[in-house]
């Protein structure tokens, strides 16, 4: 029996497969430092964008685990975004997400406009993404996309495998 409650989170109108990712602009971070960049500067190969809760988190924890473990880093480029400070992503890259680099979203914005923002119970006014998952094409066109219905509920690594062979293939 699990030590903690799953929650239905409500229904979302998140970005869909076909459809193009929402260009946005935030602190990109990686092991050594950060800088603001442009998603539409960055998307020029196929990209895993991986929207996670706050570092520190255990889904954020688990979620680097599995991209280490799957090794998609090695074969794609691969983003994360959460609403951390980028001192936060700076640790948590320390540890995991070999080869990862993670935007940083405080304000939620871009959660906002991809459709994976909640409110954490408890916490009137603070916002944070669910996880979720969206492989994008050079194009920025959406060609897979998982967001999280359950809290916690975390992505099926072998359907985001399929589906990175087959945009690679």
């Amino acid at each position: 029996m699990p030590e903690f409650d799953v929650v239905s989170l409500p229904e979302t109108d998140h970005v869909a497969e076909g459809e193009a990712a929402p260009d946005f602009t935030r602190p990109l971070v990686n092991q050594e430092y950060w800088e603001d960049r442009t998603l539409s500067g960055l998307v020029d190969e196929p990209t895993l964008l991986v929207f996670h809760p706050m570092d520190g988190a255990f889904q954020a924890t688990y979620l680097y685990n599995t991209v280490d473990d799957h090794g998609w880093a090695d074969d794609l480029q691969v983003l994360g975004l959460s609403i951390s400070t980028p001192y936060a992503h700076k640790r948590l890259l320390a540890e995991r997400g070999e080869g990862v680099r993670i935007f940083s979203d405080p304000g939620a914005g871009v959660i906002e406009a991809y459709g994976t923002a909640h409110d954490i119970d408890g916490m009137t006014g603070v916002t944070e993404t669910r996880p979720a998952v969206f492989l994008l094409d050079a194009d920025r066109t959406v060609e897979y996309a998982w967001v999280a219905s359950d809290h916690p509920e975390f992505p099926d690594a072998e359907a985001i495998d399929d589906a990175i062979a087959d945009l690679l293939d």
